[in-house]
């Protein structure tokens, strides 16, 4: 342990020395090393870790110092802090500190925990932290594993145990469960030593507790013989131990509810049942008999986590009592009619059981056969329970996996009812249905099942070790979904399977749905592969040989949907076209259509009429494509109009993408990419048709959409119904209340004028309303006439429910087919975006801007709010932009058409400027981006008049005569097109057209910017909104520093453009300063900028351009600026507005006055009393704590502030004598100013330059104000100190001195002060802002200094 550091001390203190002492050495420690202990404490785990491994990193360097005593002392004290997080926390760090430095002796720290929570002591209120700090100190001595192997520690850890363990209020029964992680790990000697001393001899004390018989459970596991000298022979699972048995499993039950796991006293039991051949005295009579007599949820989980973890120990019998059992049935009915939010919790925990017990067993296929069939056979009125998508099963071996395949066929044959662990949920018995319980229905629910879960085997198998099982489910998909058995012949295995139950239309038709399920997953996931089969054939292409075969025995089979002669020949004429595709495998055009017609061919079993005329139409377009010389020239194609095939194709595609499947879905993007390079006019104009938003609303579309989710519903209903039959009663209530509501509130809705009109003539017929002798009426009103007027109302209001009924019907009707014309035109718009991918070159390309464009502003006024539109106009957009305006490639075929694609960009400009929405707006103009690109070709191919076009997609410039004249473009047509948007975006109050549309035409084509500059120099001084002139300097600013504009103009004319802009510019700036509204104010932020970027340019390219008048003019504007400025006007971009007009300043070789900024809170008010300069020498360091000179004065001076500028150059001068300044308050302040102003301004000679006497400037000269000149007005300005010279060393910008005075501190030029504070102290001068602005300066200046 760490000693005192004085051995004069090592004699006994009083109390008051020694608390002095504490306090002493607490404050020694580093404000480090105190900030582990808080972030050992914190919630993040990650902040826990690092600040306890820093922690022992630290004190592995000074481990005998007072750092260790006190670390150990602030550790065991976090033991029983009061946020009960915290606790833990100190007890893993306490671990780990005892594991480090094993010359720690643990009885020190039990003394310790002893002196600060000693329980005799303790008072009331800190009974429980002091209990909680004795057990994770105990659990401390014991993580860090060296508890056993100090025994006098253990003996003294389990005696502080068995104390805690009587405060079970408390604590709980964890000083017990403690206790048995110490004893699961001590030596058998020492077990056997410490075994009397915690655990009695009474059987029922044991039996009392989850704790005490687990502890036990471990005695007789690890020291039998001691355990029997101290207690005698027990018999555990004696018949009268029983009862407390099940009293103490459902205890551990409760104990563990919010944990979520299974109690180790279970698995203990069950595993000494096994030991003492004992399991079904166990099974039948604690759990079945005994925990589900009277069944909680956390008894039932626990019964099934112990069925689960008990699955790996059993023998086959064993498993074979366990899954027929009462607890098995239990278990199906919590699956059936548990809440979907438990279940889908529960069935991850049961499947890692099962696969736990299935790689347990991969060498025993037999055992994983057996393990999945009993599951298989839990099932509720025929139904399993399980769901048939298990990710189990891909943990089945290969036989294990062919045994189980083989078990589903053989009872979706034959189904064995008596096998199955079948169970009726409560409301099913309550129920008691005769129509529910015949054996029909269950094997209905059965072959459902097992077809599903069929089809789900194959998406967890591998293609190197299943291909066998994945034909076996194939060819029995195929076989029993369209055909029927006659005759068996050996010939077709599939024959000699018999019905035992006759296969009804609702299992078929579920077997169809599967089979096509099937052929979606056989294409997505076993793509043809060389290693696939012998053949090395697609599944589909295996699938309709062995359809063919079966067609060819007629004898033996016969098809369920009988074909007629011409869909037979349709078939035979399939047959052969596969042939001919399979002689051009190599051309991918073949795969394509051979896979689209293999797909087809399968559908004619489904709907033999309508696949019989579209298997037609697509051989005789298949024959003619592949006729076709894909190689010959377009014009020849034309001039034979022989694709016509293609649109027939087209609409063929189209019929099937009006098929829900999403496996055709990718056939027809995969063949569409095939024939879209021969693509026509009318064939695109087939896919525009279904696309269009103005006609397909209101007309019947020429392709039906199919939707097949009405039969599937009136197919299954029964079975949801009848699956969901728990559930119905407690829905129904609200169901109804929720009709009648939403009844009544139709029945107001649809009130009209026609019904009132004939509800008022039957009660004027009837005398039911009320007149001038309205109480004679009603006495003439007899029995007949009031039934008759019962009757007619009657009727009138049935009349008027079918009207609501037929009305809401229609409704519906519209929604849906809304709905599927939706779902349809985004499956057809994957053709489009095939066809813009795959030939982006093609001349229909074109054709397509306009309808997308009407697509997408349609979408965005119908502001839908569904997903379906949602999606639509996402997808639209997608490809309009990314794969249509963004594509690398694009037509070039474009001279026949150059003077309608010129009309089309004027009619989309226009458009543009016509759209109510800038999102849609932008749409429009990029399209018109797009075909400017079309025009001008590959690249800027032909000079016109020594211009080029210069772009994005800029290439070198070819020689061929033929590539030079694809350069279409009208220079002259389309700048008056722009321009004329131009115009409408600098003049129109709201217009559609953006700064952003315009700097992406400018960065394009710098020949059109060109053109269009007069606009925006025309527009930035006049008539014009204040608004507009911004947006016309915006433009100009970013146009006038592109260097692609630049190569457009000679030097002159360049010159002469910088010269009329900074003409305009001078006629904006009268105004500057006396800006009232925003935008105003933003057309001074924008003229500022335009002129520095003017500047720049000026400079950089060495223009010969006069700025003395603007020089004059930004000078007589300084004065209104700042009293703007400290106005505080348009604050929000009033000190950007300042900080341009400096920068602009700075370029004309004025320099910012930094005097300004500071001494306007230096300079003390007139105003100000004796008594608040007092204030302001708060807070100053004393002198021992000043930091000296690091570094001597004489160094060479850098540069001058405003170095980065080019176009001003630093002169230096001698600093001002002090002759005008104050009295000073001290001679210390005094003497340290004069001694750093010679070795700051005279220590090195600096060279001067010559300043000239006027302001006349040249185009190679800068304007320039004298450094004298600048510095007498710095002196004129401030009322106080020796200024400083503004060349200074930036090497000793970190080592400055800290001078005591305000007014030095304020004049430094290395000061590290950010300038958005400088300029905050012009706006206040109040001195509590001054003094609190001292305070951070000083604490900014301590930062800055510290190394």
């Amino acid at each position: 342990m760490a000693e005192m550091k004085s051995p004069a001390k090592a004699e006994p203190a009083s109390p008051a020395e020694a608390a002095q002492d504490e306090r002493r050495g607490l404050l020694e420690h580093s404000r480090e090393f105190l900030d582990f202990f808080w972030d050992i404490a914190k919630p993040e785990q990650e902040t826990r870790l690092q600040a306890t491994e820093k922690l022992l990193e630290y004190l592995r360097t000074r481990p005998s110092g007072s750092e260790m005593k006190y670390a150990l002392k602030r550790l065991v004290t976090g033991l029983g802090v009061g946020r009960e997080a915290a606790r833990p926390c100190y007890s893993l760090a306490l671990a780990q500190l005892l594991q480090s430095f094993e010359d720690i002796p643990l009885c020190s720290i039990l003394s310790q925990m002893q002196e600060k929570y000693n329980l005799q002591t303790v008072n009331k209120a800190m009974m429980r932290p002091a209990l909680f700090a004795n057990l994770f100190g105990v659990l401390a001595l014991f993580q860090s594993g060296r508890l056993v192997k100090d025994q006098d520690a253990l003996m003294k850890s389990v005696r502080l145990l068995k104390i805690l363990s009587h405060h079970y209020n408390h604590l709980q029964g964890q000083p017990i469960k403690v206790l048995v992680d110490i004893l699961s790990e001590v030596p058998e000697s020492m077990f056997q030593e410490i075994l009397p001393k915690v655990l009695k001899g009474d059987l029922k004390v044991i039996l009392s507790s989850p704790k005490y018989l687990e502890l036990f459970l471990l005695a007789q596991q690890r020291v039998p013989a001691k355990l029997e000298s101290l207690m005698g022979s027990v018999d555990l699972f004696s018949e009268e131990n029983i009862p407390s048995l099940v009293n103490v499993l459902r205890m551990a039950a409760n104990s563990v509810r919010k944990e979520h796991k299974l109690p180790d006293v279970a698995l203990d039991l069950l595993r000494l049942a096994l030991k003492e051949n004992k399991f079904t005295l166990f099974w039948k009579e604690i759990l079945e008999q005994g925990l589900l007599k009277k069944p909680c949820w956390s008894t039932s989980y626990m019964c099934f986590r112990l069925l689960g973890a008990s699955l790996p120990l059993l023998s086959e019998e064993q498993l074979h009592l366990v899954m027929r059992g009462d607890l098995i049935r239990h278990f199906g009915e919590h699956m059936v009619i548990s809440k979907p939010q438990n279940l889908f919790k529960f069935i991850p925990e049961i499947s890692t059981y099962v696969s736990t017990f299935l790689e347990g067993c991969q060498d025993d296929p037999e055992r994983q056969f057996a393990m999945m069939v009993a599951f298989t056979s839990i099932t509720n009125q025929g139904l399993p329970v399980m769901p048939t998508f298990w990710r189990v099963t891909r943990l089945l071996s290969s036989k294990a996996l062919q045994s189980y395949v083989a078990w589903l066929r053989d009872m979706f044959l034959q189904p064995d009812l008596d096998s199955l662990v079948d169970f009726s949920t409560a409301n099913q018995k309550r129920a008691q249905d005769a129509s529910l319980n015949v054996p029909e229905r269950s094997v209905v629910r059965l072959r459902k099942w097992i077809i599903h879960r069929l089809v789900s085997l194959v998406e967890h198998l591998h293609l190197e070790k299943d291909d066998a099982v994945v034909d076996q489910v194939a060819r029995f998909c195929l076989f029993h979904a369209f055909f029927k058995t006659k005759k068996s012949t050996p010939q077709i295995p599939e024959t000699k399977q018999q019905f035992s139950f006759p296969l009804d239309d609702r299992n078929r038709s579920v077997i169809v749905s599967a089979f096509f399920s099937l052929l979606q997953t056989l294409s997505v996931k076993f793509r043809q592969t060389p290693d696939l089969n012998e053949s090395g054939k697609p599944w589909t292409y295996r699938l309709v040989q062995l359809a063919d075969m079966l067609l060819n025995h007629s004898r033996n089979v016969t098809i369920v949907t009988p074909f007629t002669t011409q869909q037979r020949q349709a078939w035979d004429q399939m047959m052969s076209t596969l042939k001919e595709l399979e002689a051009r495998s190599s051309e991918t055009r073949a795969v394509a259509f051979q896979h689209l017609l293999l797909l087809v061919g399968l559908h004619l079993f489904k709907s033999p009429t309508e696949s019989c005329d579209v298997l037609g139409d697509i051989q005789t377009c298949i024959k003619k494509s592949m006729e076709q010389n894909p190689r010959r020239s377009r014009s020849k194609a034309k001039a034979s109009q022989e694709p016509v095939w293609v649109e027939v194709m087209v609409e063929i595609l189209l019929s099937l993408l009006a098929q829900p499947s999403n496996l055709m879905r990718q056939v027809v993007r995969n063949v569409f990419g095939h024939i879209c390079s021969h693509l026509t006019p009318r064939g695109l104009q087939l896919i525009l048709a279904v696309l269009n938003p103005e006609t397909n609303e209101d007309e019947d579309d020429n392709v039906v959409v199919t939707d097949d989710t009405d039969e599937k519903q009136l197919k299954d209903g029964e079975d949801e119904d009848l699956d969901s039959e728990d559930n119905k009663n407690s829905e129904s209530d609200v169901d109804s209340e929720d009709g009648e509501e939403s009844e009544e509130e139709d029945r107001d809705k649809d009130v009209d004028p026609g019904f009132r009109q004939q509800l008022m003539e039957v009660l004027q017929a009837g005398n039911a309303l009320g007149g001038v002798d309205s109480e004679e009426e009603e006495e003439e009103l007899g029995d007949e006439a009031m039934m008759a007027l019962d009757q007619n109302l009657a009727s009138l209001f049935a009349e008027q429910k079918l009207r609501i009924q037929a009305r809401k019907e229609e409704k519906n009707k519209l929604q849906k087919e809304k709905k599927l014309r939706r779902d349809f035109q985004i499956r057809v718009l994957d053709l489009i975006e095939v066809l813009v991918t795959k030939q982006p070159e093609h001349p229909l390309i074109l054709e397509l801007l306009e309808p997308l464009l009407s697509m997408i502003q349609h979408s965005m006024r119908s502001k839908g709010s569904t997903k379906q539109e949602q999606d639509l106009l996402h997808k639209t957009a997608r490809i309009f932009m990314h794969h249509l305006c963004r594509a690398r490639h694009y037509c070039h075929e474009v001279g026949p058409c150059a003077e309608a694609l010129h009309a089309q960009v004027e009619r989309l400009v226009q458009q543009a400027g016509s759209q109510a929405d800038a999102s849609v707006a932008l749409y429009y103009f990029n399209a018109s981006l797009y075909l400017l690109r079309v025009l001008k070709g590959n690249a800027a191919r032909r000079p016109q008049d020594g211009r080029k076009l210069r772009g994005a997609d800029t290439q070198s410039e070819p020689k061929d005569p033929e590539a030079q004249a694809a350069n279409c473009l009208d220079l002259d047509f389309v700048t008056r097109v722009y321009s004329t948007a131009l115009e409408s975006l600098l003049t129109k109050r709201n217009s559609p057209l953006t700064v952003p549309m315009f700097l992406s035409l400018f960065s394009r084509y710098p020949v059109i910017c060109k053109n269009l500059l007069p606009i925006l120099v025309q527009h930035v001084a006049g008539p014009s909104r204040p608004r507009h002139q911004a947006q016309a300097c915006l433009l100009l600013q970013k146009t006038l520093s592109a260097r692609e504009l630049r190569v457009c103009f000679e030097d002159p004319e360049w010159e002469q453009l910088i010269g009329q802009v900074l003409a305009k510019v001078a006629q904006t700036l009268q105004t500057l300063g006396e800006a009232q509204s925003k935008g105003e104010h933003q057309r001074e932020l924008s003229t500022l900028e335009l002129l520095n970027t003017l500047f720049r340019t000026v400079n950089h390219e060495k223009l010969s351009v006069d700025l003395t008048s603007l020089l004059g003019l930004l000078q007589s504007k300084q004065q209104k600026l700042q009293q703007s400025l400290q106005q505080g006007n348009h604050s929000s971009g009033s000190n950007r507005l300042y900080d341009l007009y400096w920068q602009a300043m700075k370029m004309l070789g004025v320099q910012r006055p930094k005097s300004e900024k500071k001494n306007a809170k230096a300079v003390p008010s007139e105003s100000q009393s004796p008594i608040s300069m007092k204030r302001k020498k708060k807070g100053f360091l004393p002198e021992t704590k000043k930091r000296k000179k690091l570094k001597s004065e004489d160094t060479t001076p850098g540069k001058d502030a405003a170095s980065g500028q080019d176009v001003v150059t630093a002169d230096a001068t001698p600093a001002a004598t002090g002759k005008d300044q104050p009295p000073s308050t001290g001679k210390r302040k005094r003497r340290r100013v004069k001694a750093n102003t010679p070795s700051q301004v005279n220590g090195t000679p600096v060279t001067k330059s010559p300043t000239p006497n006027n302001l006349t400037l040249s185009p190679s000269t800068p304007a320039k104000t004298p450094k004298l000149q600048k510095k007498k007005e710095k002196l004129s300005q401030v009322n106080g100190t020796t200024p400083v010279s503004p060349i200074e060393p930036e090497g000793k910008k970190h080592h400055q001195k800290a001078v005591p005075t305000k007014e030095v501190l304020r004049k430094s030029p290395q000061s590290a002060l950010p300038r958005k504070r400088a300029r905050l102290s012009l706006v206040s001068r109040s001195p509590s802002l001054l003094q609190s602005g001292l305070k951070k300066r000083k604490v900014a200046r301590r930062k800055v200094q510290t190394p």
